[in-house]
């Protein structure tokens, strides 16, 4: 696996600590709650610009902004109104921060349009195989990419109005070994558009396309995913298979977030992608401090 990462003035040593990924979502209908977009798109950019504040406050190292929600049964968002959404945050927050950004798209021109922007990463939840050109741009740009395992379908979603969206009769021949051959499908096609080993990053998917037994055994056994030789990213945050497994809603999900965040950090994650970051930033050093001894560098 490739030791470090380095964007601008940031180097990432992967397996030297774990990273947190603060999220920024710019939409009305975010399963967890959080969603920033008010009724219109300027009073939207203000409230968006403050919680970015403070979690760069928190200590987080990096800030995910994403203007269409992938919650289970979302409606879907034209390219136009993504970008409307997203591209005068990133502007704003390359104004008056160093932090890198990430955008949270599976579409090839609200990704060029966001890295040309400011933009840092891509982060794609489709793992490229939604749009063909996404894997070029991400190329063209040089711009590192996070590729998802997905296997998301309308018909398997189970939607509980206190408990949000949930994926059943989901059938994997064999997890793990399903998961990691789809996830290597997603680096091929990101070789064969030009995008180096260095520059990809993976994610299991937890919540996508999985039933809350699938998610629980991902984050016990990520390991297995790490071991394909990229770093890897674990996004738990208040998803419903924490809801299911707790009978909480997602503005309650705080401390089955920190589980699954603690669990994955033994497990090898090098980004944890949360929106508590206050708390997960304190639980990702603590664990840290555990299990990498890096307590006091």
């Amino acid at each position: 696996m490739p030791a470090s990462l380095t964007l601008r003035t940031h180097r990432l040593d992967w397996g030297s600590r774990t990273y947190v990924m603060g999220i920024l979502n710019v939409t009305p209908d975010s399963f967890s709650g959080d969603g920033l977009l008010a009724s219109s798109l300027s009073d939207s950019l203000p409230r968006t610009l403050e919680q970015a504040r403070r979690f760069l406050t928190a200590g987080v190292d990096m800030l995910d902004v994403g203007g269409e929600s992938t919650r289970p049964g979302a409606q879907q968002v034209g390219a136009d109104e993504e970008l409307a959404r997203v591209v005068p945050v990133i502007e704003a927050l390359r104004r008056e921060s160093d932090a890198l950004i990430s955008i949270d798209t599976y579409k090839a021109s609200v990704a060029v349009a966001a890295l040309n922007a400011g933009a840092d990463l891509v982060n794609d939840v489709w793992g490229f195989r939604a749009d063909p050109d996404l894997a070029s741009v991400a190329a063209r740009h040089q711009a590192p990419a996070i590729l998802m395992h997905n296997r998301s379908k309308p018909g398997n979603a189970d939607v509980q109005a206190r408990l949000g969206g949930r994926y059943v009769g989901m059938e994997y021949a064999n997890l793990l070994e399903d998961v990691k051959r789809e996830l290597m499908e997603s680096v091929a096609i990101a070789r064969a558009a030009g995008v180096p080993d260095e520059h990809i990053l993976l994610d299991p998917g937890i919540g996508f396309g999985k039933t809350v037994e699938q998610n629980l055994e991902l984050i016990d056994r990520l390991g297995e995913i790490r071991s394909l030789g990229f770093p890897v990213l674990l996004g738990p945050s208040r998803k419903s298979f924490i809801g299911y497994t707790l009978d909480l809603p997602p503005d309650q999900r705080v401390e089955g977030t920190a589980a699954a965040v603690a669990v994955g950090i033994t497990r090898g994650a090098d980004i944890v992608r949360v929106h508590d970051v206050e708390m997960m930033v304190r639980v990702a050093r603590m664990t840290d401090a555990i299990v990498r001894q890096t307590q006091g560098k």
